[in-house]
């Protein structure tokens, strides 16, 4: 008897949501949502590495990822109707419950083929920076900045160059930058950022000069850390094709033994 009280419920949440008797955006919520303790701390950020500036808005694309998860979830127990049970409901709770991680896990797997070219972009930009910096001061180099960075940052960017134009003078804006990137060693470059920021005119020679030497071996660290990556990718695709040619030979080899003996 429950269990049909629960699958009527689900039928009419359904029909009501999908005819937009209910605003999706309220049911939703303004951010991520009822739904929002679901939300994976990194995934703006890799949503934001793999698609940039072209993610208008991740909670958007997060409710997407909770609407297509219960819509999973509503056609599982239809499936179920006939034999409907405890057991059943709760492997739609799990279809459904893939059905939205799968987005997530994808954004994860590129990060992971991707990772020293994403991480390697702040340095990159960073030392592009460094030749307006030195014709600018530091809020207005990064807003000229903008139209020619790497697209994930363009949007940060955006943020960062508002906060400080705003009147926050602080280190807030730069750091949440870092927390809206945080790939390799952000944080300490934005630092490195805001200090720079901070110095004085007739110092900033000397100040421009160590900011360079350290983005450069930022800069430096992320390429061996690149190499070295490819390198044990040719490494290991070499042993499987050593492992792949020895089964082989094998193979072979005991095919004609046993052959062989049959004669």
């Amino acid at each position: 008897m429950y269990i049909e009280l629960v699958f009527i419920a689900v039928i009419i949440i359904f029909v009501v949501y999908y005819n937009g008797y209910v605003d999706k955006n309220k049911f939703l919520g303004s951010g991520p949502g009822l739904f929002g303790f679901l939300k994976e701390k990194d995934y703006d950020f890799l949503l934001i590495a793999k698609y940039g500036d072209r993610v208008y808005d991740p909670n958007l694309v997060f409710k997407k990822r909770v609407s297509h998860g219960l819509i999973a979830i509503f056609i599982t127990l239809v499936i179920f109707l006939s034999s409907l049970n405890y057991v059943k409901i709760l492997i739609s709770v799990l279809v459904g419950f893939v059905i939205f991680k799968m987005p997530y896990l994808d954004l994860k797997k590129f990060y992971k083929a991707h990772l020293n070219e994403i991480d390697s972009l702040l340095p990159y930009y960073l030392k592009s920076l460094e030749i307006l910096v030195q014709h600018y001061t530091v809020p207005v180099a990064l807003a000229r900045s903008i139209d020619d960075a790497p697209e994930q940052f363009v949007k940060g960017l955006k943020i960062l160059v508002e906060r400080i134009e705003a009147g926050d003078s602080s280190v807030d804006p730069y750091m949440e930058f870092a927390n809206m990137y945080p790939v390799r060693d952000s944080i300490r470059m934005m630092r490195l950022l805001y200090r720079l920021g901070l110095g004085e005119q007739d110092k900033k020679h000397e100040q421009m000069l160590s900011f360079s030497k350290t983005v450069s071996s930022l800069q430096l660290k992320a390429r061996e850390q690149m190499y070295r990556a490819r390198l044990d990718t040719m490494e290991r695709q070499t042993m499987t094709m050593l492992m792949c040619t020895g089964g082989a030979s094998l193979i072979i080899m005991l095919i004609a033994a046993f052959s062989m003996i049959g004669m």
